[in-house]
């Protein structure tokens, strides 16, 4: 895959000296046991089944795509036809599954996702990294996901705000301050009539820290965390379309640094809803697609954004759509593109 630059909206960050980047040392390849048949436990009413416990020999290593797919209860992969480059389709409850040899995007019911590592072709089978089974694969073919949110309390962020105004139209000149902000309320307008609670972390032009953000979704004991954001690129890479973001499982690298280190060894409060927060981002992504015809950019993983690794419940930050790109800006710039963005946030959550 040919790399590509992406400038962003730039969140402020406490002031530290600069540090190299992480290098990710891929582990060896290793080929584990085939996948042992699961038994189910005999049923009790009105107990949930236990969910299988991750294999023992699946913790460190890769994974015959295979194997997995037997271990979920799939059919085995199928190659593509017609396509040279070895990728491979499973169907799942959730959609089919499309993963290719040497790319970390796949795409799960058409829209894309990616993974920490690219899959590999060892020993003549197609292999997933085993954390990338673990914590993208499996949260996201689990059927029924994401779980319901029981006390319907979201946190809404408008990025920026105040002296940070994000980044500028290049067609009205105005700030992404303004057009977080005005979507932001649309979704209070929409998910208010329907028996949320609401809040945001900013309802004018205002400075807000992003520990006061974070601090403010812990008071209220939010349910769920949504930071909304528009995007920019350079002249050199005029980009356009929609990316969604959460963040990055500890022992997986980044898919987003923008120049920040990536220590795959760091862990944050947010880890420990590693599977809720993709399942909720993946949800968000197609439902903003689906409403908006915009163009794919990938459900990513970051672990820079310091307005969602202190959070205690899971978190989403979206970049609905490229300031920096004329005719993308033009569409933000209008209160009917601003709605769709609304109304598919609400669809989602709902």
């Amino acid at each position: 895959m040919v790399p590509f630059l992406l400038v962003g909206c730039q969140t402020p960050m406490p002031p530290t000296p600069p540090k190299p980047l992480t290098v990710v040392t891929v582990p060896e390849p290793l080929i584990v046991a085939p996948a042992q048949p699961i038994v189910p436990e005999p049923l009790i009413t009105n107990v949930p089944p236990a969910v299988p416990k991750w294999p023992t020999n699946w913790l460190r290593g890769w994974i015959p795509l295979a194997n997995w797919s037997q271990w979920n209860g799939l059919g085995p992969p199928v190659r593509s036809r017609g396509n040279p480059s070895m990728a491979y389709e499973i169907r799942t409850a959730n959609g089919l599954l499309k993963l290719q040899v040497d790319q970390r995007a796949m795409r799960l019911a058409g829209v894309e996702c990616w993974l920490g590592y690219a899959p590999q072709w060892i020993r003549g089978l197609p292999c997933v990294y085993a954390l990338d089974a673990q914590k993208t694969l499996q949260p996201l073919v689990s059927a029924g996901s994401p779980q319901r949110l029981p006390s319907r309390i979201v946190v809404l962020d408008p990025g920026h705000g105040g002296k940070d105004a994000g980044t500028a139209s290049v067609y009205s000149r105005e700030y992404e301050k303004f057009f977080t902000l005005d979507w932001a309320l649309r979704v209070r307008q929409l998910l208010a009539t329907n028996g949320w609670t609401v809040l945001l972390t900013r309802t004018n032009d205002t400075d807000v820290s992003l520990p006061e953000r974070v601090a403010l979704a812990e008071r209220a004991a939010a349910d769920l965390f949504l930071s909304l954001h528009f995007n920019s690129g350079t002249n050199s890479h005029p980009r356009a379309g929609l990316e969604t973001y959460c963040l990055t499982p500890a022992g997986l690298p980044s898919n987003l640094v923008r120049n920040h280190e990536d220590d795959p060894k760091q862990t944050f409060p947010n880890n420990d809803f590693d599977d809720e927060n993709l399942q909720w981002a993946f949800r968000l992504h197609r439902a903003l697609l689906e409403r908006t015809g915009a163009v794919d950019h990938g459900v990513r993983r970051a672990r820079f954004m310091a307005v969602l690794r202190g959070q205690r419940r899971p978190a989403v930050l979206i970049e609905a759509g490229y300031l920096s790109n004329p005719r993308e800006a033009r569409k933000i710039a209008t209160a009917e593109y601003r709605q769709q963005l609304a109304e598919a946030v609400a669809k989602a959550l709902e």
